[in-house]
């Protein structure tokens, strides 16, 4: 599973098909493997680590791990997996990997050089109104995921709420609600989790073995 629009027409998708088309049309034949499962990884294992702390079920004495992850995994690895989108010619999984990628490299960024500039008494405000713009992005793109999979989809609407969630929680100074937004933040990763686990696990032996239920389009 990825973040891509297939309709199944058997065990092989039409994406899968159409892909394959544009492998037999490149120069060279070079093959291009699906980066969707790549940048879905990396996008569970970052928010399930970060979400472990919000939810408060770890000692946030050691949430600076989340950072290593953050700069390394979370961010470059799933920018690249963007840019290997667009090199597929898949505009949702292009913008949603790269955006996202570049969500988890500004929070470390954050973090590591502007956050202690911030007076205390406004730094949830700022960190609230950047939660919630990006609740706002994840919103539409979750608009955009209905032509997708259900699988998919359910990623972005629960994505979505953990934004919301989180940067209300932030801005009114509220530890419950962020530890609830730290249980959606869970939820999110496994979805995310399955959804690249059925992508491998699908594309390695060659049959739906994980279903993603594509949506109608």
């Amino acid at each position: 599973m990825s973040v891509h629009n297939p309709t199944t027409t058997g065990p092989v998708s039409r994406e899968a098909a159409r892909r394959s088309e544009v492998v037999e049309a490149r120069p060279g034949g070079i093959t291009i493997a699906d980066p969707g499962p790549l940048g879905l990884a990396a996008f569970a294992m970052t928010t399930f680590v970060l979400s472990m702390f919000n939810a408060d079920l770890v000692s946030r004495s050691g949430e600076s791990v989340t950072l290593a992850l953050a700069l390394a995994y979370g961010g470059i690895a799933q920018v690249l997996a963007g840019m290997w989108e667009f090199r597929t010619g898949n505009t949702f999984g292009a913008v949603a990997f790269t955006s996202y990628g570049a969500f988890w490299i500004s929070f470390w960024a954050f973090d590591q050089f502007y956050a202690s500039s911030i007076p205390a008494a406004d730094i949830g405000h700022a960190v609230g109104l950047y939660l919630i713009a990006w609740g706002v992005f994840t919103t539409y793109m979750f608009i955009a995921s209905l032509r997708t999979t259900a699988a998919i989809a359910l990623v972005f609407v629960l994505l979505a709420v953990t934004y919301f969630v989180l940067g209300i929680g932030e801005a009114n100074a509220s530890d419950s609600l962020v530890k609830i937004g730290g249980w959606f933040g869970l939820a999110t990763a496994v979805a995310a989790w399955y959804a690249s686990f059925a992508a491998v696990t699908n594309s390695t032996f060659g049959r739906i073995m994980l279903p993603v239920v594509p949506l109608k389009r």
